[in-house]
């Protein structure tokens, strides 16, 4: 199989040959893995039982659904990623916004997924053969999982979507042997020792349904477009996509969580999911579980380092799509180090996926409702400009920018960043919310608001407008 050759540029149509079928394949195969599961142990380390922990996380997957899967239609319009289809309501270079929030998603769910997949292997593999449980353990399982991620990410799109394929169906077959092999253990109250997070149940659960449910969605806002953007839409229409990815986010989001839930219940992960998750495993199924950890890993990683490949791509125009695949997977392994040996898992995850939803929440919602302004007609070509190192077209707006979009997603980030709530910062705002994190709903409302306001009247960018050419070929 061939490398991709493709970085951000627009996908002729003739290579636009996946599916719906396919956009549901990747986002459930994709996300069978550790790096997913282990969401679905926050709520019960945060002191919820059973059932307040399954309604945080699928009121809040359901919310961050209705605000992600929309997104998917963009690429699919404009045949390249995300980032670089901000730059419609950006400017083509405000669009770097984009590609920095997407860069920095990856990065986080990259790490934590090498970060959470090796720590398992060196559990499971010292049960089974007596590998000694240490930091040079653990470090060269980070190395070889992120090399093969590199590998896959690499080679691009078509190799990932494979794999995804084969995933969805043996991780699946994994996990409901999993169920039961934790049967004999699973209770449906919190671990021991581990009252509310927060203080009381409802700040709590609050806090559970941001953290598990709507990061997951959320993780998706740049990386959607990765996918549809080899999805033609004279082929399949604008409805099955949309509903294509829906089902594949509800799916490959509830399915992995849900089961991270019922073993973090069974095996009474507290402070720790990893450890416990190994400990109570029975023997025979120690193999499946390193499976899983494996295969799982690399398949969700390699999407995540794929996806910073393209963002980075996408900053730094002079870079191949190769080049700078391996140069965020040098990033994101140090942080798979740093993970590991300096911060607390807990901590590190919840705050990590709050703060990144506070500031990736607007710009979601600024691109939506550019989206709907225009009708879903985008100008593919003057979208490329700053990748050409030009200048000019429609979407120019003042200096590759257009101030207000711009304005307004600092706007949101900066009000999102004073609401958030986590054991290691608190927000100024939090005073005025009774201490319930609202970080997600005032930045997005603050963001799309403000940026609905400041375009009342201004002109919607004409696509295929005659009058004015659509890029201007003077060198930056």
């Amino acid at each position: 199989m061939p490398i991709e050759q493709r970085g951000v540029d627009t996908i002729p149509d003739v290579e636009r040959t996946s599916t719906p079928r396919d956009l549901i394949s990747i986002l459930l195969g994709s996300n069978l893995c550790l790096g997913v599961i282990v969401f679905g142990w926050l709520p019960p380390s945060f002191g919820l039982g059973l059932w307040p922990s399954v309604t945080s996380i699928v009121i809040g997957t359901l919310v961050g659904i209705l605000v992600t899967a929309p997104l998917a239609l963009i690429s699919l319009h404009t045949a390249t990623n995300l980032s670089t289809s901000s730059g419609a309501q950006f400017g083509v270079r405000g669009r770097l916004v984009g590609s920095v929030v997407g860069l920095l998603l990856s990065l986080g769910y990259t790490a934590l997924t090498l970060w959470i997949g090796g720590d398992v292997m060196v559990g499971t593999l010292s049960r089974l053969i007596g590998l000694p449980d240490g930091g040079a353990t653990r470090a060269l399982m980070y190395t070889l999982l992120a090399g093969c991620t590199v590998v896959g990410a690499i080679y691009g799109y078509r190799l990932l979507l494979r794999l995804s394929k084969v995933l969805s169906i043996g991780m699946v077959i994994l996990l409901l042997v999993g169920v039961f092999a934790y049967a004999g253990d699973f209770t449906t109250a919190a671990p021991p020792d581990t009252p509310y997070l927060l203080g009381s149940f409802w700040p709590t659960w609050l806090l559970a349904a941001v953290a598990a449910g709507l990061s997951g969605p959320v993780a998706f806002i740049t990386l959607l477009g990765d996918y549809t953007r080899y999805i033609s839409p004279r082929r399949h229409s604008t409805r099955k996509v949309y509903w294509a990815g829906c089902l594949g986010l509800l799916l490959g989001l509830l399915v992995p969580q849900l089961f991270g839930t019922y073993t973090a219940l069974a095996a009474r992960a507290g402070l720790e999911y990893s450890g416990p998750l190994v400990d109570a495993a029975p023997f025979w199924y120690l193999g499946p579980l390193l499976l899983a950890a494996s295969a799982g890993s690399v398949g969700n990683s390699g999407l995540m380092l794929y996806s910073m490949g393209l963002d980075l791509d996408a900053i730094l125009p002079k870079a191949t799509r190769a080049k700078a695949t391996v140069m965020a997977a040098v990033v994101a392994t140090t942080f798979v180090f740093l993970g590991s040996f300096a911060w607390d898992a807990q901590s590190a995850m919840t705050s990590f996926v709050l703060l990144l939803t506070a500031i990736g929440t607007p710009w979601a919602v600024i691109t939506l409702i550019g989206h709907v302004r225009c009708g879903g007609q985008y100008d593919p070509d003057a979208l490329q400009v700053f990748n050409r190192r030009a200048r000019g077209g429609i979407y120019w707006y003042r200096a590759g920018w257009n101030v207000r979009a711009t304005a307004s997603w600092a706007l949101g980030a900066a009000v999102g960043l004073t609401a958030v709530s986590t054991t290691v910062y608190e927000g100024p705002l939090l005073a005025l919310t009774g201490g319930v994190d609202c970080s997600f709903i005032l930045s997005g409302m603050v963001g799309g608001l403000t940026y609905t306001l400041l375009t009342l009247r201004a002109p919607v960018p004409a696509a295929g407008a005659a009058a004015e050419p659509s890029t201007v070929d003077v060198t930056a």
